[in-house]
């Protein structure tokens, strides 16, 4: 009795005889804050959701072997997202790498609120080309810091630590430039940012919150819904389609209690958001951070695609769908669910969330072609500064495209 008493006791995990678990517990959260608890647990309700079980199962797969792979990244955990923009459907839930493991694989990180990094400045340039920027205009990359109320400053610094001079906007957007973004916003003003975002669905913004310019930087809290939604207003040109994975629900009588009906608000340009989408596919222009064959290219398919890192890289993100015909976008986000930061030697676009992202998009375009991108009314195509360049009608000539534009400026030695 006293040996079996002192033999410790090594327990199996219980395993959870469900599918798509995170995707599952979401709609069950979902349905008990709409109609209550009594009703979802003794109601007899049927709910037909948006989930493609097929594809479910490969993000899973693909989620759980990349992170599996990075624990020399110190990375942990990962979750990715499948939506369709155009009517907001869930197609894949991916919550964490495992629902089973312990002590944390039932967090899903698809509704938990994280640090977006920089695919923020998608709301900085957004909100930027509506107030007079153009992608050729240019920005002053070089050092700069701005006074605080209590009495310190802020001084942005670059991922790749480095200043590089005059750049144009489509050049500092693609290669993720920090300072560049930061004086954008403080041009614009941090207001008209929070206008915008909350437009394009960010709803984790606090009306009263204090932000700051760190917020283009990521300084603030989303959940991956939030930035699936924004992100699919721009790839819906403009059109914000809030995320919804339900079908239709009847009662145990037959009765339909809901029916999905689509709700498209438009709250960008067509033209901004055409000229923000071909910027992030434009796989020359971003050369300079990611070079040219980094995991954000998939060949044979034009897609528009943006990377963010949270500070010590805590968070790490890559958000992108088909240029042409989104009707994926898929969302990325590696981590530690307890915070600390990965290993400083993952670089943003090339390790972490770019390779999860780049083979699931690869495998949901592998039987589709390439289509060409129709340029909207409100857009005006012109050489400038030797290359093609788009333009918000009317702000055509508001830079000088006879001038050759600036080479990168080479850091100063110390």
């Amino acid at each position: 009795m006293e040996k079996a008493d002192a033999e410790k006791l090594n327990f199996i995990p219980q395993e959870t005889p469900i599918l798509a678990p995170h995707f599952v517990m979401y709609i069950k959260d979902w349905l008990v804050k709409k109609y209550g608890l009594p009703l979802v647990e003794k109601g007899g309700l049927k709910v037909i959701t948006t989930l493609d079980l097929k594809l479910q199962n490969m993000a899973q797969d693909i989620v759980s072997k990349e992170v599996a792979q990075d624990n020399y990244l110190n990375l942990t955990n990962g979750a990715a997202l499948i939506t369709n923009p155009a009517n907001g459907d869930i197609l894949a839930m991916v919550g964490s790498k495992d629902y089973n493991s312990l002590p944390d694989g039932k967090v899903n990180l698809t509704t938990s609120l994280r640090q977006p990094g920089s695919t923020m400045k998608l709301i900085t340039y957004s909100a930027a080309l509506s107030h007079g920027f153009t992608a050729a205009t240019i920005l002053d990359d070089s050092p700069v810091s701005f006074p605080l109320t209590n009495g310190t400053f802020y001084a942005p610094v670059n991922y790749d630590g480095k200043f590089h001079g005059r750049v144009s906007l489509r050049d500092a957007f693609a290669n993720s430039i920090n300072i560049p973004a930061v004086k954008t916003l403080n041009s614009i003003g941090v207001d008209t940012f929070i206008d915008l975002a909350k437009k394009m669905g960010i709803s984790s913004l606090d009306s009263n919150g204090q932000y700051g310019l760190s917020i283009t930087l990521g300084g603030m809290d989303a959940t991956m819904i939030d930035m699936a939604t924004a992100y699919g207003t721009s790839a819906n040109l403009g059109q914000r389609v809030d995320i919804n994975p339900i079908l239709k629900i009847t009662n145990n009588n037959g009765s339909v209690l809901e029916k999905k009906q689509v709700t498209k608000i438009q709250v960008l340009p067509e033209a901004v958001s055409f000229i923000i989408n071909n910027i992030l596919s434009d796989n020359k222009a971003r050369t300079m951070e990611f070079g040219p064959n980094s995991p954000l290219v998939i060949p044979g398919h034009t897609v528009s695609v943006k990377t963010g890192t949270s500070d010590d890289k805590r968070d790490n993100w890559t958000i992108g769908f088909p240029s042409s015909n989104p009707k994926y976008l898929v969302t990325v986000w590696v981590g530690n669910n307890d915070n600390s930061p990965m290993s400083q030697t993952l670089a943003s676009g090339i390790t972490g969330a770019a390779p999860i992202w780049h083979n699931i998009i690869a495998e949901l375009l592998k039987n589709s072609g390439d289509e060409t991108t129709a340029t909207p009314s409100g857009v005006i195509a012109k050489k400038c500064g030797g290359s093609d360049e788009y333009f918000v009608a009317g702000t055509e000539n508001s830079v000088n495209c006879n001038a050759v534009f600036p080479t990168w400026t080479p850091t100063p030695k110390k």
